[in-house]
């Protein structure tokens, strides 16, 4: 199982940006899917999740600010990020709880994106 991330870029503090986390993969399931963040010199930091119901959670960090989706027909979860500040500057990636089945072979996992890179200027 694949996951892609992308969406990430420059922008102003007080700007916007949709992160996308894609998987690939046949007769696929995606289960709770995350996003994290890794900011130079700090400790990786879970953002927000969703489970496969829609219900979400965030840290405190981007509550209010960031919202998490996913469109489940796709495989596909967002991350829209509003009213970003210099502090959201980071690599963020997506990982999420897969089931798959191929052919009547089941295989659970658990995998990572490769990360996209946001950066809010001040």
């Amino acid at each position: 199982v694949q996951l892609q991330a992308s969406g990430g870029g420059l922008v102003q503090a007080g700007g916007s940006l949709r992160l996308s986390c894609a998987a690939s993969g046949s007769g696929l399931r995606l289960n709770v899917i995350e996003w994290y963040r890794q900011a130079p010199g700090k400790q990786r930091e879970l953002v927000a999740s969703i489970t496969s119901g829609g219900s979400t959670s965030y840290s405190d960090s981007v509550k209010g600010r960031f919202t998490i989706s996913r469109d489940n027909a796709k495989n596909t979860a967002f991350l829209q990020m509003n009213s970003l500040e210099p502090e959201d500057t980071a690599v963020y990636l997506c990982s999420a709880d897969w089931y798959q089945d191929v052919a009547g072979t089941i295989s659970v996992g658990r995998d990572w994106g490769q990360g996209t890179q946001v950066t809010v200027s001040s």
